[in-house]
């Protein structure tokens, strides 16, 4: 997401850090290059001229002119105005009732009804606090099995009565939450292939009856601008509060997060950036703008941690790591670990100069990673935690058990040793870190 345009706008900013004062005639070429940028990534124009002109505006005000360096001043400017872009705040979700509802619209083949489930996971792990499904798309063929199928992999309960009137289903849906303690109630709601009366007025009927704490629209980010009219056109009928924006990890110039805010005033609550259930962000503005100028996000990347790392087991790692004692079966734990944070690749474009060091394109087959670990399953006990007597015999069985060659667990133990060697001159300090 917003790769190429984070790529443009860092090179555009690159150059007017050379210079020694910001003038009239270099700040339009850099406002050239900004304006391109966002327009390339799919940005609406009334959005692109009014960004370029307020920030042109700012850069050759009095304050950037006395600036000790104008190069970091201009780059504070755009990171302000991308920010205020993206919705200024982040809104937090209002899930204060007892219990706390929440309704999703939007349009079919937007990722709806797998967004419920990955916003009912995401609730359940932030407030550990028990969630309910309700199935009131009663329409698509498969919409509540899809649904039930969701809430058994999460188990997460859902509540359905096939195809009856949506209104009747809340009802008991209501009930059923209070017998049985949940804390929030997920309405997942019909959708059509484009906005029509009829849909429109099933929705105002069920936002009446119920009056949701929130009501969120569920948007595919490949709609590109379309996907503004679909926001204005639900918004005339329905009190959205809020907008979540899906595939943000496919092939998407990530325009519409730019424009959304700013020409329909709803909010960007929830980004979906993988296909997995896990894979519903937070829509922090400050956070993504700084990400977008490859500022890195180590905020994200810290509570990735927190959620996903045993905390008693890395401690317990990093003790040996210091004390020279870390193993092959440290190796193995830490790696079961770093894979519950996904895949590595945007993990890496979260650190501050991702894109100076190339890291924003790397790739990291995810087998690999499998293949080490099936390496070190192959071993003994005591192979693991005394590695050096791993002699020729022992590799030999070692490359059976795990179905690879010799030369593959060979060059296993020599990154190993390397990596056990750079860890010790790290922790006696005679090592410098590259930043």
């Amino acid at each position: 997401m917003f790769e190429g345009l984070s790529d443009r706008l860092q090179n555009a900013i690159h150059k007017i850090k050379g210079y020694g004062k910001i003038t009239e005639e270099n700040i339009s070429d850099m406002m050239r290059e900004i304006r391109l940028a966002l327009l390339e990534a799919d940005v609406n124009y009334q959005v692109v001229k009014e960004f370029t002109t307020t920030v042109k505006e700012k850069a050759l005000g009095e304050e950037v002119q006395k600036s000790i360096k104008p190069g970091d001043l201009f780059v504070k400017i755009v990171e302000d105005e991308l920010t205020e872009l993206l919705g200024g705040e982040s809104v937090p979700l209002n899930v204060n009732g007892n219990p706390a509802t929440l309704m999703l619209v939007g349009l079919q083949g937007s990722g709806k009804t797998t967004t419920i489930g990955k916003l009912a996971l995401y609730l359940r792990k932030k407030h550990a606090k028990k969630p309910l499904l309700v199935a009131c798309d009663v329409y698509r063929p498969a919409a509540i099995d899809q649904l039930k199928q969701i809430g058994r992999e999460l188990s997460i309960p859902v509540y359905e009565e096939g195809k009856k009137d949506p209104l009747e289903i809340i009802d008991h849906a209501f009930s059923y939450a209070k017998e049985n303690g949940c804390d929030y109630i997920l309405i997942d709601t019909a959708g059509r292939l484009h906005i029509d009366t009829e849909l429109m007025d099933e929705l105002k009927q069920i936002e009446s009856h119920v009056h949701p704490m929130e009501t969120l629209l569920v948007i595919d980010s490949m709609m590109g601008q379309d996907a503004i009219h679909v926001i204005q056109g639900f918004s005339e009928s329905l009190s959205l509060t809020g907008v979540i924006l899906t595939k943000l990890d496919g092939d998407t110039r990530g325009g519409v997060a730019l424009s959304v805010r700013h020409l329909t005033n709803v909010p960007i609550k929830f980004v979906g950036v993988s296909e997995k259930m896990d894979g519903l962000d937070f829509f922090d503005p400050k956070r993504m703008a700084r990400r977008i100028l490859g500022m890195g996000d180590i905020v994200s990347l810290v509570e990735k941690a927190q959620d996903a790392i045993d905390e008693k087991e890395a401690e317990k790692t990093a003790k040996r790591m210091q004390s020279g004692k870390f193993d092959l079966e440290d190796f193995l734990s830490t790696m079961k670990q770093i894979r519950k944070l996904g895949p590595l690749e945007n993990l890496l474009k979260l650190l501050p100069g991702a894109s100076k060091m190339g890291l924003n394109h790397i790739q990291v087959d995810p087998k690999v990673m499998a293949r080490t670990e099936a390496i070190v399953l192959s071993m003994t006990k005591e192979e693991r935690r005394h590695p050096e007597i791993i002699k020729a015999s022992r590799k030999t069985r070692i490359a059976k058990g795990c179905g690879l060659s010799v030369s593959e667990v060979n060059k296993l133990l020599q990154q190993f040793d390397q990596m056990k060697r750079m860890m010790k001159q790290m922790s006696q300090g005679k090592m410098k870190l590259p930043f």
